[in-house]
């Protein structure tokens, strides 16, 4: 199986160049020229595995220049019980609220408590080898703009890699301050951190930037050193993503949650889009998915632009208790659209230099058709997520974070509008305990809250019971290494002091 690029589909590479390159020359992105396809014998037979088997399957039929050997130690290595806390990484949690069952995909019970885990601690595994096939002797400079989330998964994932160096970018006040002192703590030779003035959208555009500017480039090949991505538009953050909606729907037809051949619907905080992405392209595989629900917080882009095809990012930008969603330019949704209007690269190129420099495209009357008929589009304010939370709670104990909740709400809005009661996986993007403060003020509102984070992780474990996982527990006495702030636009300069060729 070969790659193209949504802005230039006469450029075909193979997973390893897509995996080592990470973004195309032209600024596109590289996505698959067709899927395989899972009829009933492959998803029955998918049953009677366990993540890593569904796991080797779904990846050997996208890398297909790894070897079966290659897979295999990839997946052996990632998914170990001592990282995820046992056998199964992304297990099936089930609760109900308001008297109807919710089916929750937790997929944070990996080293950094947080769903990007589930790709992140592959990638490593997956980028040494892919770089051993197309361009051996280099080493990969990994640069990451980051909501919260990536950034800490992938400085854990690429922690002592050899041949690598990791960069990573925040928004200085765009971050739990959980998230941020994880971060900031974060060991390793090869590993460098940096605030930014400005938001999640700065930072990524900023290293998309750094990654299409080709004198860049070329001092970075000078130094035998080349650039590529963790975040989602690399292949190889956003295939593992599938593995867990194929493993979600087995593991709900193997708990008699779902007949085996009927449809579920799935529910997702989406910020990047890259994870709900990952749902629609298994269901292209043959997955029985109904509905795409996609759950935003205040900040509704993608809400927006499913209800009416337009697509605008001039808008205000909140920062809210749900930061790795606070994001206006979702990266992945260019992959959906390239797929949308029949791979047609030009359409693409044209709706993505719209974005580029006034913010704003329309997509065509077809495709926004087919947009709406698959998905659903919702969003919720910080007061409904802190009420969602308390009610989850309260009635069946289940304690959920922040971005959930904006799940759990959005699907409720979506139930409530279309009657639709076809069992629904709920994704669980990250322990309750990485966003403790607004976790608290929802359980316990009239608590007087403690000063410092950690004080409201101890709070927290008391008022609600539920262990504190252990890696953010160990976090507490550990020292900042990390402290840098810079200016968007000095991120080129930063990247190349830090690689210390300026």
């Amino acid at each position: 199986m070969n790659y193209n690029s949504t802005q230039n589909a006469a450029e075909v590479v193979s997973a390893a160049q897509a995996i080592a390159q990470g973004i195309s020359k032209d600024g596109g992105l590289f996505v698959p020229q067709s899927f395989p396809q899972y009829d009933e014998a492959t998803l029955r037979a998918l049953l009677k595995e366990d993540y890593k088997g569904r796991a080797k399957k779904v990846f050997s039929d996208f890398l297909t220049d790894f070897t079966a050997e290659e897979i295999d130690e990839c997946v052996e290595q990632a998914y170990t019980a001592a990282k995820f806390g046992g056998a199964n990484p992304a297990p099936m949690a089930y609760t109900k609220l308001g008297g109807k069952a919710l089916n929750v995909l937790e997929l944070w019970h990996g080293p950094t408590c947080a769903f990007k885990d589930m790709a992140l601690q592959i990638l490593p595994h997956l980028l040494t080898k892919s770089l051993k096939k197309t361009c051996d002797g280099k080493d990969a400079v990994i640069l990451v703009a980051t909501s919260g989330d990536t950034g800490k998964a992938a400085l854990e994932g690429f922690k002592d890699v050899e041949h690598t160096k990791i960069i990573v970018f925040y928004p200085v006040d765009g971050v739990s301050p959980m998230q941020k002192h994880q971060m900031n703590t974060q060991e390793g030779k090869n590993v460098t951190v940096c605030a930014i003035k400005g938001n999640f959208d700065d930072a990524q555009t900023g290293v998309k930037k750094i990654f299409t500017t080709p004198a860049i480039s070329e001092q970075l090949a000078q130094n035998n050193m080349l650039f590529s991505s963790a975040n989602s538009i690399n292949w190889g953050r956003l295939l593992p993503q599938i593995v867990y909606y194929i493993s979600a729907y087995c593991d709900m037809v193997n708990d008699g949650k779902l007949a085996f051949g009927d449809k579920m619907n799935v529910v997702v905080p989406t910020g990047n889009f890259g994870n709900i992405l990952a749902s629609y392209y298994a269901a292209q595989m043959g997955l029985p998915i109904n509905k795409f629900i996609c759950a935003s917080n205040a900040n509704n882009v993608l809400t927006d632009f499913i209800n009416t095809g337009v697509y605008d990012k001039n808008r205000q930008f909140f920062t809210t208790t749900s930061p790795s969603m606070d994001i206006l330019v979702s990266s992945n949704l260019e992959r959906l659209l390239y797929k949308l209007c029949g791979n047609d690269d030009a359409v693409t190129r044209e709706w993505m230099t719209a974005l580029k420099t006034g913010g704003k495209y329309e997509v065509t009357d077809a495709v926004k058709e087919e947009i709406t008929d698959k998905f659903f589009g919702g969003f919720c304010d910080d007061a409904q997520t802190k009420d969602t939370i308390s009610r989850l709670f309260k009635e069946d104990g289940y304690l959920c974070d922040t971005h959930t909740a904006v799940a759990v709400n959005v699907y409720e809005q979506y139930v409530e509008a279309t009657g639709d009661t076809t069992p629904a996986v709920i994704v669980s993007t990250a322990s309750p305990y990485k966003f403790s403060k607004a976790v608290l003020q929802a359980v316990a509102p009239d608590a007087a809250l403690p000063e410092t984070e950690f004080d409201m992780v101890d709070m927290l474990n008391q008022v609600s019971g539920m262990p504190v996982p252990a890696p953010l527990a160990g976090l507490r006495d550990k020292q900042a290494r990390f402290s840098d702030v810079t200016e968007a636009d000095a991120m080129p300069q930063y990247v190349l002091s830090a690689l210390g060729i300026d």
